[in-house]
């Protein structure tokens, strides 16, 4: 053929730059095109200069020779596309043997491919059945073979060289040339894979283990759970290779030990799959301790962290001092949203007897606290989302008073919108339909405004007037600056912006829909008769004889220390409409308090005659969904 394309380039139908790459195009019959992939050249046309190709989706396309030789790339006779046109019979035959195949693709890239190149050339038309089983075994044939660098990393190219290292070679190069303790820690990982059937075990072994402890170490301090695992590892490879420890090794005892350690800290940047290993050999390190450091960093770690403590605590017959924790913080309304989406995720018969509506109410005031805070709130707000069972089981033994209030809570919250609230007391309607009267009808119309204090609603306004004017304008010129960084896939701080004007926009809809719905007032115009919103109200707990005061303000107005209530809160709705010598009943953190109404009087007229209303200490501002008394 190259006779004829010579004679067409004096001709001037190509040019004679062009002869070489068609002549290698005619005689491998096969070639690549960048935008349509892998095409057969079936016919070449010496008189109209051009070929017939057949691409994927385009079969018998014409090209011209000269347009061909600027664009296609010959694809030799032994490469693996060209074998899959030629003979895919004998491709897929050649799949038995695993590293026959391996080596043809390898050999087709030059040498080096990825795990999904040789996965898109393999699928469907060569291996049609489970691919992760073969390529499983052809991992495990690679690695014993001293021709195949297999990468830790799946992104890294898998690579063929013609020069055979030995596995116990080839272990020795590889832990040498990762860069820092984590990186060998990983290649530790991978050897223990295959250490057993290495001749010179020991021997391999022995220099690695060696390099671990010097680096060991030297990271103790900097980074103690990098050392942490690299002791895991360490100890792994020595009990495979049947040598005994090294006199003065670092232990991790001793890492547990150090001065300045934060327990929860250092077990938070350790690996999940070590999460058990690191527990058991804090526990040998701290064996007089250990349960109480466990009780108190409980609350204070994520999800994962939490299960693993809880667990340690229960294999070790302390099911009764979780509870015993597990309670308080849940009752104080103390309890993190990290532990709350553990405990609601858990929540097995083991906890019957703490599973209850305050655990809802503490999640509500765990998500509301975060709010603004760097947490991960949204964790356990989809959690609860997406557990079609969680409030209909927390709620199952309540009374309909904790119900109904249990209700307004959700109603009022600022932490989910308007769907969500619906789909929830939907889920609360379905397990009691007595509250069904809550949701619809005049009930409803009239629970949806909000009475509060001039004081509270002056302080909502100005908080929204500063996220508008202030806080979201700032907002966005982050997220300009952080466009500006480059890609975005990586870029941290657009990310960070981008989240942080989810949860400002959330809360900008939030405070919109409360001020829209609240109706301000002094109180001034209370009456006495009965217990209302703006009264003091004297009770005696019939259970102590003890006397209290209650002063009954709005929906945002909360100081227990000051015996001032939001009429919304649980001891506030109790006492509502009741006068003089009634006896009221109500459930405060888990336990039932009945008093005896003494007094009423209003509390304007109790003010200081020298202080206006306007000028008097405003009480602080209280959640909408505040379960405080």
């Amino acid at each position: 053929m190259k006779q004829e394309f010579e004679k067409l380039a004096a001709a001037g139908k190509i040019e004679p730059r062009h002869i070489q790459q068609l002549v290698l195009l005619t005689e491998s019959g096969c070639c690549v095109h960048r935008s349509w992939g892998f095409g057969k050249i079936k016919a070449v046309d010496t008189v109209f200069a051009r070929f017939t190709i057949d691409f994927p989706g385009k079969p018998g396309h014409t090209m011209d020779l000269a347009f061909a030789a600027e664009n296609l790339k010959a694809i030799p006779k032994n490469h693996i596309l060209a074998r899959k046109v030629n003979d895919l019979e004998a491709v897929r035959q050649m799949a038995a043997h695993h590293l026959d195949l391996v080596q043809l693709v390898l050999n087709s890239f030059g040498g080096k491919a990825t795990v999904d190149q040789i996965h898109q050339v393999l699928v469907p038309d060569v291996i049609s059945d489970d691919w992760r089983k073969w390529w499983e075994v052809a991992r495990r044939e690679m690695k014993k073979d001293g021709h195949y660098v297999v990468p830790v990393k799946k992104t890294d190219p898998i690579v063929y060289q013609a020069q055979e290292t030995t596995p116990a070679n080839r272990a020795r190069a590889d832990f040498r040339a990762a860069k820092g303790l984590k990186a060998r820690v990983a290649i530790v990982t991978e050897i223990l894979k295959i250490v057993s059937e290495l001749p010179d075990k020991a021997a391999v072994a022995g220099d690695i283990i060696s390099a671990l402890n010097a680096d060991i170490a030297s990271y103790q301090r900097t980074q103690p759970a990098v050392a942490l695992e690299a002791i895991f590892a360490r100890d792994d490879l020595r009990e495979a290779a049947g040598l005994p420890p090294a006199d003065g090794e670092v232990t991790a005892s001793q890492i547990w030990r150090q001065d300045g350690i934060k327990f929860g800290a250092l077990l938070d940047t350790v690996p999940a799959a070590k999460h058990h290993r690191a527990l058991e050999s804090f526990k040998q390190a701290n064996s007089d301790q250990w349960q109480e450091i466990l009780r108190n960093s409980l609350n204070l770690v994520s999800a994962k962290l939490a299960k693993e403590f809880a667990a340690m605590l229960v294999r070790e017959g302390k099911l009764g001092l979780l509870k015993e924790t597990l309670a308080r913080l849940i009752s104080q309304h103390s309890a993190g949203s990290e532990l709350l989406l553990w405990f609601g995720r858990e929540r097995n018969e083991d906890f019957v007897d703490i599973l209850g509506p305050e655990v809802f109410r503490a999640m509500l005031t765990a998500m509301e606290r975060d709010q603004f805070a760097e947490k991960r709130s949204n964790r356990l707000r989809d959690f609860i989302l997406e557990d079609q069972e969680l409030i209909g089981e927390l709620t199952a033994s309540a009374d309909i008073e904790v119900i109904k209030d249990l209700m307004r809570a959700l109603q009022l919250s600022p932490v989910f919108d308007d769907m969500d609230k619906r789909s929830l007391l939907a889920r609360l309607v379905k397990a009691h339909p007595a509250v069904q009267s809550l949701v619809s009808g005049e009930q409803t119309r009239q629970d949806t405004s909000l009475l509060v204090s001039w004081e509270s609603l002056e302080r909502r306004r100005v908080e929204y007037e500063d996220l508008v004017q202030k806080k979201i304008p700032a907002n966005s010129k982050e997220i300009a600056v952080a466009r500006s960084y480059g890609d975005l896939r990586e870029n941290h701080e657009y990310k960070a912006a981008k989240e942080m004007q989810k949860v400002l926009m959330r809360r900008k809809d939030e405070l919109e829909n409360q001020l829209a719905r609240a109706r301000g007032s002094d109180f001034s115009n209370a009456k006495t008769d009965v217990a209302g919103i703006g009264t003091i109200v004297e009770t005696t707990d019939l259970a102590t004889s003890h006397r209290e005061s209650f002063t009954i303000l709005g929906a945002w107005d909360s100081d227990p220390d000051k015996g001032i209530i939001s009429y919304l809160s649980p001891v506030g709705a109790s006492l509502l409409n009741h006068k003089a010598g009634d006896e009221v009943e109500f459930e405060l953190h888990g336990a039932k308090h009945r008093h005896r109404v003494e007094k009423i009087e209003a509390w304007k007229s109790a003010a200081p005659a020298e202080a206006p209303a306007a000028e008097s200490p405003a009480p602080s501002p209280e959640p909408p969904a505040s379960t405080s008394a």
